[in-house]
């Protein structure tokens, strides 16, 4: 029996194996590099080891060090988590050597899948369906579109859609250094690009004794930089010939390499399934199959590593749950992460995981707090336990936490679950936008959008989607920007209030810009001698109320709109699901625009490349690649401003930059 687990990761999934232990009573142990310190992953764990560092290369990528504080700390098990060294399978034979249990499946299983070549061919000879092979040395026209693919990658990282065959050698030689930064191996390999196919996955989870399960599916196709944004179980819309298809093939992988607790394997779905590859460790996404099957997936990874046995029977389904990955990036600006103080992170009704029984004889999670008695009406598809509709979140993160550049961007996941896939899209569409998130921008507007998009809604969409919509889903709202800005000048005179004039001359005047990347709004009002201001400029809207925290407007059609007001002391103020920065009244001349072609660091984070040929003196055109910056576990193209020569550059690789930061000048040509 496993008695102290020492989890060998950070934020949201640290704290997620954090309370699966609790409930089983099992000790924990924590590891923070210095930046994360004082995280919630650390204050969540019984005892916790200093990793001395910043970077990922010094502290979570370090497994001598992760072994050592395990038995420092009297941990008799590691769990990896997922990222890092979860699927690094040097690191799982170091925990095994030491005398530790590895919370994971065996070091060659996880070694016959780390890559995804030699996965192919594994594969292939069990007879699970695979993409046609495609020789880099001899494509052609009619190869394309390509997929370019690290053989060691994961997380979308070292990936490149070729489209046109001249563009191949720099979108190759890119895929290999971005994959060799990421994983110290440069091999790349090309299937074909699969336009409007989906990305499916089976969760599976097998023992020692020879059984595997297979937890039904996941619909994965909402993703941006080739990395997931919203999941869903079960898979909608799938043939019945191809559900089974897609769990016999994750079965015939995993008895292929012996596997022994929870993994994934992926699929390309377009209307075949053809296989993309297996994860050897728990996905992010874990939580909507936990909803569906009722199970603990922590809870049953332990109890695999401890020798138990699974029944033979697999848990029955019931209902639909999704899940959207709340992430402090701005997707208007490519999804640059944002960073910044976490001052409030509250979505209402939701409860954190797992709260599932723990063991594999009670496989039925308890109803959420305060909902004991809930039960739903048996539904038209014939569910005989229709679940009570429920709202989970899991987050790495609490009021007062700061979010560096150091980390993935992920703040946090919800998870609705409901007897239809309708409901639980509409139950979490509506917990997000009322959700009380403050501290830096983040993707919670686009999740709303797409979830309520009609595409969407109507039946499950392809790895394009967001691709495709993004532009129409990031539309600016310059009404509801300005009535936001309102709210917040009033909300601000309503917490200092000034003099009233008898004759006033001019009203009084505020300039906000709505974050991440404006537009400036100026509003204006007038104090009155009785009752609320009264809005300069806003024809046909009334105040009924103004305080510190709530502002109530009634628009010309006579609607009243409450919009919540909060403000933490410093110049920024939420209104709702809008961030504004409070501007001077005057534009200060010391933080005027630098010199024209002045190319800044959009986010803050390291240099990890320039672009071949770069250099002082070197001509470029306007979107050329100049350089790359790594923040939060992924790469950002950064691109010239303008056409012209580079008179300065302030950019090398290795040198770490914040926001703003001067990097390069470009002198544009004379017309």
């Amino acid at each position: 029996m496993i008695g102290c687990v020492l989890v060998a990761n950070r934020g949201e999934i640290a704290v997620r194996v954090f309370r699966t232990c609790r409930e089983l009573g099992i000790a924990t142990v924590a590891v923070h590099s210095d930046p994360d310190a004082d995280a919630l992953h650390v204050r969540e764990a019984d005892a916790a080891v200093r990793l001395p560092g910043a970077a990922p290369a010094d502290t979570y990528l370090r497994g001598d060090l992760l072994v050592r504080a395990a038995r420092a700390a009297g941990a008799d098990a590691v769990h990896p988590g997922y990222g890092f060294l979860s699927e690094d399978a040097g690191f799982a034979r170091a925990v095994v050597e030491a005398g530790l249990v590895w919370i994971g499946p065996p070091p060659e299983a996880i070694e016959a899948m780390a890559s995804k070549t030699r996965a192919k061919r594994l594969m292939a000879a069990a007879g699970v369906p695979l993409p046609a092979p495609v020789d880099l040395a001899a494509v052609t026209e009619a190869d394309l579109p390509l997929l370019l693919k690290a053989a060691a990658g994961g997380g979308g990282r070292g990936m490149r859609v070729v489209r046109r065959l001249p563009a191949l050698p720099a979108e190759l030689a890119s895929a290999r250094a971005e994959a060799a930064a990421a994983f110290g191996d440069d091999e790349v390999f090309a299937e074909p690009y699969l336009e409007g196919a989906r990305h499916v996955e089976v969760q599976i989870l097998a023992d020692a004794h020879g059984t595997v399960w297979t937890l039904g599916t996941r619909d994965c196709s909402v993703q941006r930089r080739h990395q997931k944004v919203i999941e869903e179980a079960p898979a909608p819309g799938l043939d019945e010939d191809v559900d089974t298809a897609l769990r016999r093939a994750a079965e015939a992988a995993a008895r292929a390499i012996a596997y022994v607790g929870a993994g994934t394997v992926e699929f390309l779905v377009r209307p075949e399934p053809v296989f993309l590859e297996m994860n050897t460790r728990l996905q992010v996404e874990h939580a909507v199959t936990e909803a569906v099957y009722g199970v603990d997936l922590v809870a049953l990874q332990i109890h695999v590593a401890e020798g138990g046995a699974l029944p033979g029977a697999v848990p029955g389904p019931r209902g639909h749950a999704v899940e959207a990955r709340l992430y402090a990036e701005a997707p208007g600006r490519g999804f640059a992460p944002q960073t910044g103080r976490v001052r409030r992170l509250w979505v209402e009704g939701a409860f954190p995981g797992p709260a599932l029984s723990p063991f594999p004889e009670g496989l039925r999670p308890p109803d959420p707090p305060d909902r004991a008695d809930a039960r739903c009406p048996q539904t038209p598809d014939g569910l005989d336990r229709a679940p009570a509709p429920a709202l989970r979140m899991d987050s790495g993160y609490a009021a007062g936490d700061l979010v560096t550049a150091h980390y993935d961007p992920l703040l946090a996941k919800v998870i609705a679950h409901a007897p239809t896939r309708p409901a639980a899209l509409r139950l979490l569409a509506h917990a997000l936008e009322r959700a009380e998130i403050h501290g830096p921008v983040t993707n919670r507007d686009l999740l709303v959008d797409v979830l309520r998009h009609p595409v969407f809604a109507a039946g499950p969409p392809d790895t394009g989607f967001l691709e495709r919509e993004l532009p129409a889903l990031t539309l600016p709202d310059p009404e509801g920007t300005r009535l936001a800005a309102l709210a917040a000048a009033l909300a601000g005179a309503a917490a200092a209030p000034g003099a009233w004039r008898n004759v006033p001359a001019h009203p009084q005047r505020k300039r906000y810009r709505r974050e991440p990347d404006g537009p400036e709004v100026e509003v204006a009002y007038w104090h009155t001698r009785h009752g609320a201001p009264r809005p300069h400029d806003f024809p046909g809207v009334r105040v009924v109320s103004a305080a510190p925290t709530r502002v109530v407007l009634e628009t010309p059609d006579g609607v009243a709109r409450t919009y919540p007001v909060a403000a933490y002391g410093d110049d920024r103020v939420h209104v709702g699901r809008f961030t504004f920065t409070v501007l001077p009244r005057f534009a200060d001349p010391a933080t005027a625009p630098a010199v024209p072609g002045s190319l800044r660091a959009p986010m803050p984070g390291t240099v990890v490349r320039l672009a071949d040929g770069v250099a002082v003196g070197a001509t470029v055109r306007a979107g050329q690649p100049l350089l790359w910056l790594e923040a939060m576990k992924m790469e950002h193209r950064v691109t010239a401003p303008a056409t012209g020569v580079v008179t300065e550059l302030h950019a090398a690789p290795g040198r770490q930059v914040e926001t703003g930061h001067l990097l390069a000048v470009v002198q544009e040509d004379e017309p």
